[in-house]
């Protein structure tokens, strides 16, 4: 993996990815506007000669059978005068005598196209000329050759280049310079939330402060803070759990140690048997509670990732029922199912529905037995409004039930009922774990007296799924 330091940052990735195109362009511009600037001048220049070469032929007349330039030396010097370049000239009749000018000036008849010149590049004494050929019937066949040497043009063209790219240049620079600097000032930001996140300690998970001066820095910072909030839920809830083991065994194990240091210390096997049981009943009270930390923990840890899907509720209570039927049997318990014989569907979780099953049957049957008389616990599927009204879970007992003033307080951890306490074997997290399942499957979870008898009902209402698009407007 290549080390951090080695890798480019984000503001040289952003300068080139902006400066080097523009470069480019600029360039490629230059080299089209040479080339532009090179056709056009030697248009211009073109043209000129080949006007020149018209007014000489216009001269050329015929005088007793052969041809004369009718011009004086002024007139001549006129046309050939050029302050920067040197002009030639040749007139040469059709028979290749020549009329006038400089006979070792090379002429390019133009028979091969249509046009009656024709442009083409010569050496004459050492030095590049640009000529044309003029080619003329009247009076008689003959030809006009105009040749300029091309030192104007190149100093026309190197203007050109020099006035039209410097400009550019200087205007690339600076907006290269104003890039960057504007890349620097959006990217600022970026920078002080590295070092505001360098600058944090491992136990700082509070949210950082983010002056973005972008919609994706503000968007980034957004989610470190996010993702830092779920960290610190993460390990509230770590901690939280380990405190709470930790707490909670220190009793159980303590005792069990006491137990078997005082079973150790006698010699009569009756009472080694007294102490193995009492040992086995402890440990199964600490595997309990242990049990209910873990579904703790996995109700915090599901919260923000649950997805709710299709569950058979009925065929999870008849599970739930024959599985608890053994120890009911037991315990002289009365076990039994009411409105499983339907299907019955809603949108919750498999192991959250389970958990909540285990839970009520379990507070039933330790603490829903009455004082005199049989013991039944009753778990009843019901639908509340008819075939599309809420799901009703209900775990319901004969036994002493709750005051009024005490059913919310035991929905919260470590609070226990009179019975728990007595008994030495509860620890107050049951109900409160049904209340989180029930919260995470957007359930209600309520606590009512028994209609019609004495005992308590614990009844878990799964919300009715919204009617479809299809089915409301039918």
């Amino acid at each position: 993996m290549t080390p951090a330091r080695a890798r480019p940052s984000l503001r040289a990735r952003l300068s080139r990815h902006v400066l080097l195109p523009l470069a480019l362009t600029w360039l490629t511009g230059s080299l089209i506007a040479v080339e532009v600037a090179q056709y056009f001048t030697g248009r211009a220049f073109d043209r000129s000669l080949l006007d020149d070469a018209y007014m000489v032929a216009s001269n050329v007349n015929e005088n007793e059978g052969r041809l004369q330039l009718d011009m004086s030396q002024g007139e001549l010097d006129g046309v050939l005068f050029d302050q920067a370049e040197a002009m030639l000239l040749k007139v040469q009749a059709g028979d290749g005598t020549l009329v006038a000018g400089q006979a070792e000036l090379p002429s390019q008849p133009s028979e091969e196209t249509d046009l009656p010149y024709q442009f083409h590049d010569e050496v004459v004494q050492g030095r590049a000329v640009r000529a044309v050929t003029l080619r003329r019937d009247q009076p008689q066949p003959f030809l006009v050759v105009m040749a300029q040497t091309d030192r104007s043009r190149s100093i026309m063209l190197r203007n050109v280049l020099v006035y039209a790219t410097v400009p550019q240049l200087l205007l690339l620079t600076g907006l290269a310079l104003w890039l960057r600097r504007a890349i620097g000032v959006d990217t600022e930001s970026l920078s002080q939330l590295q070092q505001t996140v360098d600058r944090r300690g491992e136990d700082d998970l509070g949210p950082i402060h983010v002056d973005a001066s972008t919609s994706d820095v503000a968007q980034l910072g957004e989610a470190i803070n996010s993702l830092l909030a779920r960290l610190s839920r993460s390990l509230e809830a770590q901690r939280e759990f380990a405190g709470n083991v930790a707490h909670e065994l220190r009793t159980p194990l303590a005792g069990i140690r006491a137990l078997a240091e005082y079973g150790l210390a006698q010699k009569d096997p009756q009472v080694w048997r007294t102490q193995l049981e009492r040992i086995a009943g402890s440990q199964a009270r600490a595997s309990r509670m242990v049990d209910q930390l873990l579904a703790l923990a996995l109700a915090d840890e599901v919260r923000t990732g649950l997805r709710l899907t299709p569950v058979a509720l009925d065929a999870q209570v008849q599970e739930a029922v024959l599985r608890f039927l053994p120890r009911a049997d037991a315990a002289g318990v009365d076990l039994g199912a009411r409105g499983i014989d339907a299907a019955v569907t809603v949108q919750a979780d498999a192991i959250l529905v389970e958990g909540i099953l285990n839970n009520l049957l379990d507070n039933a049957l330790r603490y829903g037995r009455p004082a005199e008389g049989d013991a039944s616990i009753t778990v009843e599927v019901s639908r509340e409004g008819g075939a599309d009204g809420a799901v009703v879970l209900s775990v319901s007992d004969n036994g002493p039930g709750l005051p009024p003033d005490r059913r919310e307080a035991l929905t919260q951890r470590w609070i226990q009922g009179e019975a728990g306490a007595s008994l030495g074997h509860g620890s107050g997290l049951g109900l409160s774990i049904v209340t989180q399942y029930a919260q995470l499957l957007g359930a209600r979870f309520t606590l009512e007296d028994v209609a019609g008898g004495p005992g308590l009902c614990a009844s878990v209402r799964f919300t009715p799924p919204a009617p479809r698009e299809g089915r409301a407007q039918a």
